[in-house]
C-alpha cells in the first residue's frame, strides 16, 4: 500500500534521498564485462559480433543486416490498426519537432565584420532498440523522427534478434514508418561497440541514442567521447501535483502507468488535500487488481511511491522542483496558471486530459526524457540532439586594426606569445 506522508520539512527530503538511491553506481563487474566486450569488438569486428550473438542471443546469424524483404514482410504482418496508429503518432511527432528546427544565421556590423553560426545535421546516427519483452515501437519513432527532421543522412538501427533469427515485426514496422535507413540484428554492449567503432558490416556513427539494459547503458557511457550519446537513462518516474478538484481515479491510473515499467520506477502524488490523498490510495488498491503487471506496480509503489500532503499548491510545486521529475502532471483546476512556476521537469502534462501515456505515444513531444533529477540541467531528446553548430567570423583590415592591440594585450597577459605574434604581424 502506498504511504501517505504529511510534509514537515524533513520527511519529504528523506523521500527525495530515497529516490536518488535508485541510481547507484554500476557494479564493477558490469564495467569489466562491458569493457571486455568493447575491446573485443574494436579489435575483431564482425567476428566478435557473431560470437556474442551466438552466446548471448542463442542464434547463429549469417548476415546482420535486415533485408528489404524482411521489412516488407513485417509491415504486411502487423495489425493494420497498429500501423494506422504508428502513422498518426509519426505525423504528430514530426509536427512537434519541426518547430524545433534552428537556422544558420549571420550578422554584419558597420565596420565590415561578419559574425555567424552555421547549423548542420550529424551525418550518421545509431539507434539502439531493445528486443524481447522490452520491445517498444514508440521509442523507434521518438528517437528516429527528430533525427530525420534535423536532416541526418543515415539512421542505423541495431536490435537483438529473437531465437529464430528474426526481429520483432512491430519494431520493423515502426522503423519503416520512421524512415530508418539501415537495420542490423545485433544487441547488447556489442551493438554499442559496433556503432562506436564500426565493423566490416556495421558503420561507425557520430551519435548513439536509444534505451537499453544496464550493459547497454554502461557501454554507451564508456564509448562517450569516441561518439556522442543522448543520455544515461535511469528508472522511469512520474510526479503528479494535484489540488482538491482533481479526479482521484485519473491520478491513480496515471501513477500506475509509470510504476508498471520497473520495480525501481517512482510514482509520487503531491497534494494539498488530505481527503484526495485517501481517495487516491483507495483507487490504487481498487484498480491494481486488474493490472497485468500488478506485482511490479505493487513493489514499485511500496518502495519508491508516496503521497505527500503539503500546506498549499505553492509548497507542492517547490517540492516538485526539488525532485525534478521525468514526467510532471499538473492535475489542478487552472494548470496554465502554474506552468510558469515549474522550473525542473522533463515533460509537463497540463490538466485532467493530458495523461503521461498520451505523451509517451502519440501527442508529439518526445518521450526520451531526463531522469533521476537530471531535469535540473538536461533536456528532452530533440532536433537539437542531432545537429552541430560552427561559428564563423570575417574581419576587414580596417576592423582588425581597431581591435588588434587589445587582443594582443589579452594574449600577453596569458603568457601566450605565439598568439600575440599572430596578431602583431598583421599590425606592421
Amino acid at each position: 500500500m502506498i504511504e501517505i506522508i504529511k510534509a514537515d520539512g524533513v520527511i519529504e527530503k528523506q523521500c527525495i534521498e530515497n529516490l536518488k538511491s535508485r541510481s547507484d553506481e554500476v557494479q564493477q563487474e558490469v564495467h569489466q564485462i562491458v569493457e571486455t566486450i568493447l575491446r573485443d569488438v574494436k579489435k575483431n569486428g564482425d567476428k566478435a559480433l557473431f560470437e556474442y550473438t551466438a552466446n548471448f542471443d542463442g542464434v547463429n546469424i549469417k548476415d546482420f543486416q535486415v533485408t528489404k524483404e524482411e521489412i516488407e514482410e513485417a509491415v504486411n504482418s502487423v495489425d493494420k490498426d497498429f500501423l494506422k496508429a504508428l502513422n498518426t503518432a509519426k505525423n504528430n511527432i514530426w509536427f512537434y519537432h519541426e518547430n524545433q528546427k534552428q537556422r544558420s544565421w549571420m550578422v554584419t556590423k558597420e565596420d565590415g565584420v561578419l559574425l555567424g553560426q552555421q547549423v548542420r545535421p550529424l551525418k550518421k546516427v545509431g539507434l539502439y532498440v531493445p528486443g524481447g519483452t522490452a520491445a517498444y515501437p514508440s521509442s523507434v519513432l521518438m528517437n528516429a523522427i527528430p533525427a530525420k527532421v534535423a536532416g541526418v543522412e543515415n539512421i542505423v538501427m541495431v536490435t537483438p534478434p529473437s531465437k529464430d533469427g528474426k526481429v520483432n515485426p512491430n519494431i520493423l514496422a515502426a522503423a519503416k514508418v520512421a524512415g530508418v535507413d539501415q537495420i542490423f540484428k545485433i544487441g547488447g554492449a556489442q551493438a554499442i561497440g559496433a556503432l562506436a567503432y564500426g565493423t566490416e558490416s556495421i558503420p561507425k556513427v557520430d551519435k548513439i541514442v536509444g534505451p537499453g539494459n544496464i550493459y547497454v547503458a554502461t557501454a554507451k557511457r564508456n564509448v562517450y567521447g569516441n561518439v556522442d550519446i543522448d543520455m544515461i537513462a535511469g528508472p522511469s518516474e512520474i510526479l503528479i501535483v494535484a489540488d482538491k478538484d482533481a479526479n482521484a481515479e485519473f491520478i491513480a491510473a496515471d501513477l500506475m502507468s509509470q510504476a508498471e515499467h520497473d520495480v525501481l520506477s517512482s510514482a509520487i502524488l503531491i497534494t494539498d488535500d488530505m481527503n484526495l490523498a485517501y481517495k487516491v490510495r483507495e483507487e490504487l488498491n481498487s484498480q491494481l487488481k486488474s493490472m497485468s503487471r500488478k506485482d511490479i506496480i505493487t513493489r514499485s509503489i511500496e518502495d519508491y511511491g508516496a503521497i505527500i500532503v503539503t500546506r498549499d499548491i505553492k509548497e507542492s510545486l517547490k517540492l516538485a522542483n526539488d525532485i525534478a521529475p521525468e514526467h510532471l502532471e499538473l492535475m489542478v483546476k487552472e494548470p496554465m496558471r502554474y506552468l510558469g512556476d515549474v522550473e525542473n521537469a522533463g515533460s509537463i502534462f497540463l490538466g485532467a486530459y493530458a495523461p503521461e501515456p498520451l505523451g509517451d505515444y502519440i501527442a508529439g513531444p518526445n518521450h526520451v526524457l531526463p531522469t533521476s533529477g537530471t531535469a535540473r540541467f538536461f533536456s528532452p531528446l530533440s532536433v537539437d540532439s542531432f545537429i552541430k553548430k560552427s561559428s564563423y567570423l570575417y574581419y576587414t583590415e580596417e576592423a582588425f586594426l581597431k581591435i588588434g592591440n587589445e587582443a594582443i594585450k589579452l594574449a600577453e597577459t596569458e603568457g601566450l606569445t605565439a598568439h600575440a605574434n599572430s596578431l602583431k604581424v598583421r599590425l606592421k
